[in-house]
């Protein structure tokens, strides 16, 4: 499928630079762009859909960890003394 950007002369410039630096081509160079655009965009959604879904599940039960019981079971991963995620209290 073709598609058409319009991008101004400075754009394009560096684009151009960059390609060139890179040895690729400026159509690469913008593939790429807009294909780690759109994968840290999905990303973020999903990061914000799970942080909406948490938040419901809070507000609907009361169940939750604070933020001293995460970071003191974060603390623990990759020792000896692993931990298990902690139970949620409310």
């Amino acid at each position: 499928m073709a598609t058409s950007l319009k991008i101004d002369d400075g754009l394009k410039g560096r684009v151009q630079q960059l390609a060139s630096q890179r040895r690729r081509s400026a159509h690469w160079i913008m593939l790429e762009a807009i294909q780690q655009y759109v994968d840290r965009e999905e990303a973020r959604e999903g990061f914000k859909q799970e942080a909406l879904a948490s938040w419901a599940a809070y507000q609907e039960t009361g169940r939750h960890l604070t933020g001293q019981e995460v970071r003191t079971w974060l603390k623990t991963w990759g020792t000896d003394d692993e931990k298990a995620v902690p139970e949620c209290h409310e």
